[in-house]
């Protein structure tokens, strides 16, 4: 898989069937008139009249020897540099990690605390998330942009820009780590009342354990099930924190392979993916491990007992709430004109006129949103329904499907646009394209996880045992406990998709002027952020009602005229239960003692 992801690489100039040697000197000097006796000198340096075969197989038979080549652009060696931005990637994916976790606790502390008590018998969750969903649901670049005018600039706490020592590194990791960290926490979270429901645990609580024992132990349950998707923000988070790496000056792994990309610079674009193949190669053997460690011989011998959830997530009004104000504003921008210029009304801020405020243009924002509203949602939702497909297809055959998530989560979505972009040429469907090819990649790798702890459950055994087919165990067994967690695992990502596309657009690889995509938005305003904040504040808050649309519905919808009533009486019914089963049970125990002074 990587040797063809690096001969897609090397390709990329003659598939894209532009010209490398106009490339790389526009790259070198953008001023210098690409004459053809000077585009021939640059052919005849880099050896490009050879063919990119013969390149490749140059370039790789120097890597035995440490030997990456040079750069195309600056003439300097390869390997230093992608090993200095690499370990400068790496320390941010470490502070960004460090961040991730806390608040990953954060989001899930509320379930840990009170599972053991209330989750255990229902196996509902006990707290909603829609905080967490908008937190990971805003852009990383508009974090970073707004920690840096904010924190960095006004307030002066922190530096904002460069990379020089532990006090720029804040920053960063807490644009990156905040997003990361809700959406693991939330995936943790939704497994959690799984755990809490399982025999193991309803015993411990009825023989008085603390539970904070049994929280610990609930962990240790579920994590191995999120293990993949962990060992993927792990590498993500290395070679995919471009926009945050342009904002801060971070000379980061992500930002050197963007720039070569950009300028066709062949030796360092391969150098920095081999790296970033090989650290998805490394994270994914270790996450493997540590999940047979923390599973220990009951993944061998086939003891577990099924991880899904005993009852299906309470239904909730939240989602009502969260549908109609996101039809509501795309209802009223629709009504407006998205293009009319209003030079004398630049930048204004909300009003009774322009409820959104205006752009550096004078265009009104909430038209704007509301008619970008139909692209962004529409794409989104297309790229989320189709990497669930992928992924739960793919996650189903592990062994097929394990080296081919590694080498795909290896490439960061701004690169797989630019792959895209050298293939088709560009449009408007190229960030559809590029997110659709890595979007399946975390939701293949929880299938799988989720798979090869339902392999090993006694009830799969016993099915198995009774003389069920492979069809009757995919489709009642396995299918019943995969799909409901991974569905949800998508719903999740909904928000991030559409984020991926944004930064796409951010990076000038989406659509393109005068479109109201969001992403758009985002990039065009993105320059007036501390002069007009509303501007890029709406169509993040969009996004941010998006996701918090996505989770709240995850669990199902209660429509307030249809459902207390029925819920008051599931409530009650435990309850009620309890108190018939008592006396029938004892009447069964008295039964035998009758019977016996009845006999002759």
């Amino acid at each position: 898989m990587a040797a063809a992801l690096l001969c897609g690489i090397g390709l990329l100039p003659w598939l894209s069937r532009t010209d490398p040697a106009r490339t790389v000197l526009e790259a070198r000097s953008a001023e210098r008139d690409p004459a053809p006796e000077v585009l021939a000198a640059v052919r005849d340096e880099l050896g490009l009249d050879a063919g990119p075969l013969h390149l490749l197989g140059q370039w790789l038979g120097g890597l035995p020897r440490g030997d990456a080549g040079h750069s195309w652009i600056s003439g300097e060696a390869v390997l230093p540099a992608v090993t200095t931005a690499l370990g400068a990637s790496l320390l941010l994916m470490a502070a960004a990690l460090a961040v991730a976790m806390v608040t990953a606790a954060a989001v899930c502390a509320r379930t840990l605390r009170l599972g053991p008590v209330r989750a255990t018998p229902a196996g509902r969750p006990v707290v909603s998330g829609g905080v967490a969903a908008m937190l990971a649901a805003l852009p990383e670049f508009l974090t970073a942009s707004v920690l840096a005018t904010v924190v960095g600039v006004q307030l002066g706490w922190l530096p904002a820009l460069g990379w020089y020592g532990p006090r720029w590194l804040v920053l960063p990791a807490l644009a990156i780590g905040l997003p990361t960290g809700a959406l693991l926490g939330r995936m943790l979270d939704d497994a959690l009342p799984g755990a809490f429901a399982e025999p193991w645990a309803r015993a411990a609580a009825a023989r008085g354990i603390p539970g904070r024992r049994i929280a610990r132990h609930a962990l240790r349950r579920c994590v191995p099930g999120l293990l993949p998707n962990f060992g993927l923000f792990v590498v993500g988070l290395t070679g995919g924190a471009v926009a945050v790496e342009q904002i801060f000056d971070i000379p980061g792994l992500g930002r050197l392979t963007l720039e070569a990309a950009v300028a066709q610079d062949l030796p360092v674009l391969q150098a920095g993916t081999l790296a970033l193949v090989a650290l998805a190669a490394a994270v994914g053997g270790l996450v493997r491990l540590a999940g047979r460690a923390l599973l220990g011989p009951a993944l061998r011998d086939g003891a577990l007992v099924t991880l899904h959830r005993a009852a299906a997530p309470e239904p909730r009004a939240l989602p009502l709430f969260h549908g109609a104000l996101l039809l509501g504003v795309i209802a009223l921008g629709l009504t407006r004109d998205p293009l009319a210029l209003d030079t004398a009304a630049r930048l204004q801020p909300p009003s009774w006129a322009h409820p959104f405020g205006t752009d550096a243009l004078g265009r009104d924002l909430l038209a704007r949103i509301g008619h970008g509203a139909l692209t962004t949602l529409a794409l989104a939702l297309a790229v989320s329904a189709a990497a669930l497909l992928a992924g739960v297809a793919l996650g189903l055959v592990p062994r097929v499907s394990q080296a081919l998530v590694d080498t795909v989560n290896a490439v960061p979505a701004v690169l797989a646009g630019l792959l895209v972009t050298g293939v088709t040429g560009g449009g408007p469907a190229t960030p559809a394209l590029a997110v659709a090819a890595v979007a399946w990649a975390p939701l293949a790798a929880h299938t799988s996880a989720l798979l090869r702890q339902e392999l090993a459950t006694t009830h799969l055994a016993a099915t198995r045992a009774l003389g069920a087919g492979r069809l009757h165990v995919l489709r009642r067994a396995l299918l019943p406990a995969v799909l409901p967690p991974v569905t949800r695992h998508a719903l999740l990502r909904l928000p991030s998709v559409a984020l991926a596309l944004a930064s796409l657009g951010f990076l000038g690889l989406g659509a393109q002027p005068p479109s109201p995509e969001w992403g758009l938005l985002l990039a065009e305003n993105h320059p007036y952020a501390e002069r007009a904040p509303w501007a890029v504040l709406a169509p993040a808050a969009m996004l941010a009602v998006l996701g918090a649309l996505a989770v709240t519905a995850a669990g199902g919808v209660r429509w307030p005229w249809l459902w207390p009533g029925r819920a008051r009486r599931a409530d009650r019914a435990p309850s009620a239960l309890r108190e018939q089963a008592l006396p029938s049970v004892v009447g069964e125990q008295a039964q035998p003692t009758a019977v016996r002074e009845q006999a002759p």
